[in-house]
């Protein structure tokens, strides 16, 4: 039921093929309208005016409210009048492929785009190169009807703007979207299935002729003769239209090939339209995945982007989406009908394992900017173009603690992933494991969820396993739980100061967790006391600072106070020798953790009461505030060259840790100030993960629940290392008590007290 709230929103209606419709562009438009809706909220309406031809009666689900029987002219008339009296309807999406509309409905379609009166958009799945006048003139007609004008590749953009003289500003690129996966261990899944030990070649979709599945079949007898343990998979059942056209004659002439060639054992035909999640997953076991199609002119293929998103090296003819997406080591183009080229194609990949690695890596990379998530803000930020009215609100993700579980083992978080696989060989960290309990307690107080105790300790003890004897921390640790050469070339005081940040923040929630991990903690904070004020780490003076600040709330103590006191005076001599009326900051540059140091100076004030401390916070933060965000959003401070005073920050190189920090900090100002400007900033920030960033595209993964490692100018670095899921699910947690955006302002009475993380 559509309550107040969202009947005011704008309305999208989507006219397309729409399952149950066993159809490429219903599978297309259903996956489309979910991603718009799981990444936007309180942004706009979507609904389906379902496109069927004569006797099609389909039982649809409540997202279609309308249907056009595309052989009927007076069903054309009545569908634009429908939506040019509904008062909610303000964009019409059209999802367009010749076949549904023959050519004695053309000029029904035509006049039904005349008569609507309001923005349309078309995406075309079909652009033929070097058209006959008739077409030519039909797709000029029909592009100088719409707003905008969708493709999904450069090259069928390229046809457009050459081939038929559409402006090219009218033509927006947007690829077909892909479903994120978990990327699964492969060997597992294969015995999951039933196939363990065979070497798997795929390909799946609506079978027909023009998928030259034939192609494959020949192909194998080469293929088996090096690699007997090939199994090929042809997944899906036969076109709807060509079981009404012919049955199932050109199934059957497969399997007869299959016979004759002595292939039964293997060949495997799945004849079913698979559920999702089966279908990914067997796409993810695949070891080569083969696209034949024989038809020169398809513009784009969906069951190729899909196999590309699970990883899959990839063997195709060369069809304009193939010739665009498989270059630089993604894949390998052959002939359109040349088994002999596909078998050799196969086997070089088959008898060179790290050939078909970094093919499959490739595609990955190449193929992930392609993400529904990331579609769906490319088609979101095209209708707020088309209509002012439309306003971009993005969904919070639900919190999840798969990728962090599955990076931990016994002994602590590991450090780095490929992809989102843990990568044991890179060790361990303490400052991965110092913010990874952090995370943890922050979780389990939200959600009192006991399964969190046991990894919190899993972080406890290797924060305890990594102090020395004089009370200082080691940082890195190898795979086989040895002190690393690392720690010897690096300086190690951030981490130690990471390390007492996060035991000071255990003892802050000691009413709520286990007394052995207070007192482990606690005995761990004893030992670090008398290196603290030997500390000159502009950071790791601040992560000590907080990290007092919560121990002196588990139990005050002039002592602590004392030490937050001459730490926090370092930082005040650092701002005073440093900062001009024109760089009110600690150093005369920006790097990377900067919001911790005004963060910290306030902790510093509630703690001690000093008014200095609070003033030098603000005054640090507002400047850092300023050189972080423009109208465009966060843009935090680039690894690649640091921003010195006087000069100009290097654009990209931004990395998750950094938008997290200042979060953190944002949620303290606002607890202490109360002002809503602090909470809107806070939005920005975190809508980065979402997508608000320069590229429009995710950094955090929902389907695993890992944060990607870094945006770069034109891609995302897509392993999910620890130190980046770690920090956006502290972000996350952050977020949770304000994502309703109904936070009230505090009231001033309450601000000697508040609990910074």
């Amino acid at each position: 039921m559509i309550n107040k709230k969202q009947k005011n929103l704008p309305g999208i209606i989507f006219l397309t093929s729409f399952p149950p419709k066993e159809c490429g562009i219903a599978t297309y438009s259903q996956d489309l309208i979910n991603a718009l809706n799981n990444k936007f909220k309180n942004s706009f309406n979507t609904s389906v005016c379902a496109l069927e031809s004569g006797k099609e009666h389909h039982v649809y689900s409540a997202e279609v409210s309308k249907r056009l029987n595309t052989l009927d002219s007076a069903s054309f008339s009545s569908i634009s009048s429908q939506i040019n009296k509904d008062p909610h309807i303000q964009i019409v999406m059209i999802q367009h492929e010749f076949g549904f509309f023959n050519t004695d409905h053309e000029t029904d379609f035509l006049r039904l785009l005349e008569d609507i009166n309001k923005p349309k958009i078309l995406t075309f799945h079909t652009v033929l190169p070097n058209p006959l006048e008739g077409h030519k003139l039909n797709v000029k007609r029909i592009a100088s009807l719409c707003s905008s004008i969708i493709v999904m590749t450069r090259n069928a953009a390229n046809v457009l703007a050459s081939d038929y003289a559409i402006p090219v500003e009218k033509i927006t690129i947007i690829p077909h979207g892909i479903h994120l996966v978990p990327h699964k261990n492969k060997e597992a899944l294969k015995t999951k299935y039933g196939l363990g030990g065979r070497t798997i070649l795929s390909t799946f979709g609506l079978i027909n002729s023009g998928k030259s599945i034939e192609t494959s079949l020949e192909a194998l007898p080469a293929i088996i003769k090096e690699h007997n343990n090939v199994l090929f998979l042809v997944i899906g059942k036969t076109h709807p239209t060509i079981i009404k056209q012919e049955g199932e004659k050109y199934r059957k002439m497969l399997e007869k090939k299959a016979k004759a060639l002595n292939l039964l054992q293997h060949v495997k035909f799945i004849d079913m339209y698979l559920p999702l999640n089966d279908l990914l997953e067997l796409l993810q076991l695949t070891d080569i995945y083969l696209f034949t199609s024989k038809d020169p002119f398809q513009a784009v293929s969906g069951t190729f982007s899909y196999a590309m998103g699970c990883g899959c090296p990839i063997v195709s003819t060369p069809i304009p989406h193939a010739r665009e997406m498989l270059s630089d080591s993604t894949g390998i183009l052959i002939d359109f009908q040349n088994p002999e080229q596909l078998a050799e194609a196969v086997i070089r990949i088959l008898n060179d394992e790290d050939l078909k690695t970094t093919l499959g890596s490739n595609a990955l990379k190449k193929i992930q900017s392609s993400a529904w998530q990331n579609v769906a803000i490319a088609y979101g930020n095209l209708f707020k173009k088309i209509d002012d009215n439309v306003s971009l609100l993005y969904r919070t993700p639900d919190i999840k603690l798969d990728h962090i579980k599955n990076l931990t083992t016994d002994f602590g978080i590991i450090q780095f992933c490929k992809i989102n696989n843990p990568d044991p060989d890179s060790g361990y960290t303490l400052d991965d494991n110092s913010r990874a309990m952090i995370a943890l307690i922050m979780h389990y107080k939200l959600t009192k969820e006991k399964k969190d105790i046991p990894l919190i300790s899993v972080y406890l003890d290797f924060i305890r396993f990594c102090q020395k004897t004089d009370g200082a921390f080691f940082n890195y640790v190898d795979i086989n739980k040895e002190f690393s050469s690392q720690n010897e070339q690096v300086n190690l005081e951030d981490a130690n100061g990471r390390a007492i940040w996060a035991l000071g923040y255990l003892l802050s929630e000691g009413r709520s967790l286990p007394q052995v991990l207070i007192i482990e903690a606690e005995n761990i904070l004893l030992k670090t006391l008398p290196m603290l004020t030997k500390t000159n780490s502009p950071r790791a003076i601040a992560f000590m600072v907080k990290g007092l600040y919560h121990w002196n709330v588990y139990q005050e103590s002039m002592q602590l106070v004392t030490l937050i006191n001459s730490l926090s005076q370092k930082l005040v001599t650092m701002y005073r020798k440093k900062a001009t009326p024109d760089w009110e900051w600690y150093e005369h540059y920006l790097t990377y953790g900067n919001s911790v140091l005004p963060e910290a100076l306030l902790c510093a004030h509630l703690a001690t009461g000093n008014v200095t401390y609070k003033d030098i916070a603000r005054k640090t933060f507002d400047f850092l505030l300023d050189k972080t965000y423009d109208r465009a959003g966060i843009r935090i401070i680039s690894n690649r060259s640091w921003l010195s005073k006087g000069g100009k920050s290097a654009l990209f190189g931004e990395q998750p840790i950094d938008v997290a920090y200042t979060i953190i900090a944002l949620d303290t100002f606002f607890r202490f100030f109360g002002e809503i400007f602090f909470l809107q900033k806070m939005k920005i920030a975190f809508n980065w993960f979402l997508g608000q960033n320069h590229l429009h595209r995710i950094v955090y993964n929902p389907s695993t629940g890992g944060c990607y490692d870094g945006l770069e100018e034109s891609s995302v670095n897509l392993n999910q290392g620890a130190e980046s899921t770690v920090t956006y699910l502290i972000a996350r947690l952050t977020w949770e008590k304000y994502k309703t955006h109904q936070t009230s302002l505090i009231p001033s009475s309450s601000r000697d007290h508040i609990e910074p993380y």
